[in-house]
C-alpha cells in the first residue's frame, strides 16, 4: 500500500508509490548515451582562453599560488543575464511601491557564475575530490563576501545540471544569487524550525539527523564533518540531504576542514548518482539561514540534492504534494553501493 510520509522540517507531505516503485534502468534511455564533451570548446565562454567572452571577474583561485601564468583554477564572473541587478550609487532602495493591490520593488541582488573547472567535459561526479573542494571553497568566499551587502537578505547557492533541470551552457557552472527579500520557502522552513524549538527545546534538523544515523536505513555516505541521507519523506526519486554533524544555521560559517569534507562527501554522492542512474540531471541547492537568522539555534543549514527523474503533473501541481516513486530506503541502499 502506498504510504504518506510527512517531513518534519517543512511539514510538507509525500506520497511514496511503493505500487509504482521503479528501479535505476527505469529511468534509462532519456538521451544520455550521447557522444561525451572534449575538454576545450571554442565556442564556451567559460572555456581557458575565452575569458575575453565574460565580464571581469570578481573572484579567481589560481592554479598554483603565486606561480604567475594566469592559469585558473576556479573562476566567478557576473551573469551576463542577470535575473537580479546589482545596484550602482548610494542611493539604494529596498523599499516596496503599492500598485493598487499589489507590491513591488526595484529588482535589486547580485546574481553570480562559478566556473568550476577549466575542463569543459567535468561535471562534479567526475572532478576530483580537491577540484570539487575549491568548489565549496569558492561558495564560501563569495557567500560571505556578497553577506556583506545590506541589500543582500538571502544567499542562494545552485548548481542546475542538464537541459533537464535548466542549465544552458554545457561548461560545469554553479550560481549564486543574493536577493533583498527571504522567500517563502526560506521563511516557511524558519517557521516550521521555529515551532518544533519552541514545543521541544531541540533543533528539527540535528533531530531528524540523529535519527538517521541510528535507523542507518537510509544513510547514504558519512564522513567526520558530514552526513548524506535520503530523507524519510523524499520529494523526489533519489533525493538526498548532506547535512553538517555540526549545528549551524548559515552556510558562512563552514570551516576548512569541513569544506574539505564537503567537498568530497558532494563529489561521492554525485559520483554514485552518476554511476548508477547514467549521469542524470539535477538541482542542488544550500540551504541556509538568511542574513537575519545567521545564528539562531533552531536552523540548521545543508546541501540538498534534487535529481530531476520525473515530471511534476496536475496532482503535485494542484495539491503541494510530491509522488515518489521510490522508496528512500531502496534509493539509499542503491546510492550507497554505487558511491562505493
Amino acid at each position: 500500500m502506498p504510504k504518506l510520509r510527512q517531513d518534519p522540517a517543512t511539514r510538507k507531505w509525500s506520497i511514496i508509490a511503493t505500487e509504482r516503485t521503479k528501479r535505476p534502468d527505469d529511468f534509462a534511455g532519456d538521451g544520455k548515451d550521447v557522444a561525451p564533451l572534449e575538454a576545450y570548446d571554442e565556442s564556451c565562454p567559460f572555456c581557458p582562453g575565452n575569458e575575453h567572452m565574460t565580464p571581469e571577474p570578481m573572484f579567481t583561485l589560481p592554479v598554483e599560488e603565486g606561480d604567475g601564468s594566469g592559469a585558473w583554477a576556479v573562476r566567478v564572473v557576473p551573469n551576463k543575464f542577470a535575473a537580479l541587478s546589482k545596484p550602482t550609487g548610494d542611493n539604494v532602495s529596498t523599499a516596496r511601491s503599492r500598485r493598487g493591490l499589489y507590491l513591488e520593488m526595484d529588482g535589486i541582488g547580485e546574481h553570480e557564475v562559478v566556473i568550476e573547472v577549466p575542463d569543459h567535459s567535468k561535471t562534479i561526479a567526475t572532478m576530483t575530490e580537491e577540484e570539487v573542494s575549491r568548489v565549496v571553497a569558492t561558495y564560501k568566499a563569495r557567500f560571505l563576501e556578497l553577506d556583506r551587502s545590506e541589500w543582500n537578505q538571502q544567499i542562494i547557492i545552485f548548481r542546475n545540471q542538464g537541459e533537464g533541470a535548466g542549465t544552458s551552457l554545457a561548461h560545469p557552472h554553479s550560481q549564486i544569487i543574493g536577493t533583498p527579500i527571504v522567500s517563502e520557502e526560506i521563511r516557511n522552513r524558519l517557521e516550521v524550525a521555529q515551532r518544533y524549538y519552541d514545543d521541544c527545546g531541540t533543533c528539527v534538523y540535528c533531530d531528524m539527523l540523529q535519527a538517521e544515523i541510528e535507523e542507518k536505513v537510509r544513510i547514504v555516505a558519512s564522513n567526520a564533518g558530514f552526513v548524506a541521507f535520503t530523507p524519510f519523506a523524499s520529494t523526489v526519486p533519489y533525493n538526498t540531504w548532506i547535512v553538517p554533524r555540526r549545528h549551524a544555521s548559515s552556510f558562512g560559517v563552514i570551516t576548512d576542514d569541513e569544506t574539505d569534507l564537503l567537498g568530497a562527501m558532494l563529489r561521492s554522492v554525485l559520483n554514485g548518482m552518476y554511476t548508477l542512474l547514467g549521469n542524470p540531471d539535477y538541482n542542488y541547492v544550500v540551504r541556509s539561514a538568511p542574513h537575519h537568522s545567521a545564528g539562531e539555534p533552531h536552523f540548521h543549514w545543508y546541501l540538498e540534492i534534487l535529481p530531476r527523474l520525473t515530471t511534476r503533473a496536475g496532482f503535485e501541481i494542484g495539491s503541494g504534494m510530491n509522488i515518489n516513486v521510490v522508496v528512500p530506503e531502496d534509493a539509499a541502499s542503491q546510492l550507497r553501493e554505487a558511491a562505493k
